[in-house]
């Protein structure tokens, strides 16, 4: 057996706890990007209706609520574990600085 093949009691389980809990925070954001579209597409037809050549007021909605997009994003899609050299990085720095 190789060391990689090697787990605590309970690591199979906590891995896929974690897989899960990825994996609805990946459904919930498609599910968040595709109101987003279908949402800010009906006001932007309600503004070519009605005022094509008038100033594009759809532009607050799809940025104000674009920047939550952006952030569940990020949250989403960021990767939450940290090599060992960012660890020992981080110590190193912690030591220096204490």
């Amino acid at each position: 057996m190789a060391i990689n093949e090697i787990t605590e009691p309970g690591q199979d389980a906590l891995s896929r706890e974690r897989a899960i809990k990825r994996l609805k925070k990946r459904r919930d954001f498609y599910g968040h990007l595709l109101v987003y579209a279908l949402v800010n597409g009906v006001l932007v037809a309600i503004w070519a209706m009605t005022a094509l050549h008038g100033f594009f007021w759809p532009i607050f909605p799809i940025l104000g609520w674009g920047i939550g997009v952006v952030l569940n994003a990020w949250d989403v899609y960021r990767t939450d574990t940290f090599s060992e050299e960012q660890i020992q990085r981080e110590i190193d720095h912690l030591r220096r600085h204490t």
